[in-house]
């Protein structure tokens, strides 16, 4: 059973990064294209990190519902793989298009714009933890 629900965390982990990391695309593009320029990047990301929370709590609590509680430690491994997916897509989303590399990648949280992002994502793989339909 320990097994099944490692597995179900990881699943549900990856689902959840994966609707995310799409959402905060769209979201991205947004910002950098069209509120950046106008208010700067600290406002631009200042605006965006309460929307993509949000949309990650509803993203979680859609994936999380009508199942069985979530024991506390398949919660973290969700949480744990969720944010891991998304740093690895974050990643491979910066080589692409910013061309800085690993180096630029982690460059970015030195920058306080870059700092609140990380902390947005932190709070991201926070989620599993707290949210209701996990604890059921």
């Amino acid at each position: 059973m320990a097994m099944r629900t490692s597995l179900s965390a990881i699943r549900l982990g990856a689902l959840y990064a994966g609707a995310v990391f799409l959402a905060g695309f769209a979201l991205g593009a947004l910002r950098t294209l069209v509120i950046a320029p106008r208010t700067g990047d600290l406002i631009a990301v200042g605006i965006e990190l309460p929307v993509i929370l949000g949309v990650s709590w509803l993203v979680f609590g859609w994936l999380a519902r009508g199942r069985a509680a979530w024991p506390l430690p398949a919660r973290g491994q969700a949480g744990l793989v969720a944010f891991l997916m998304l740093m690895a897509l974050e990643l491979a989303l910066s080589v692409v298009i910013a061309d800085g590399g690993v180096r630029g990648f982690v460059a970015d949280w030195l920058t306080l714009p870059g700092a609140l992002g990380l902390a947005g994502q932190v709070g991201f793989a926070l989620i599993p933890l707290v949210h209701p339909a996990a604890r059921n």
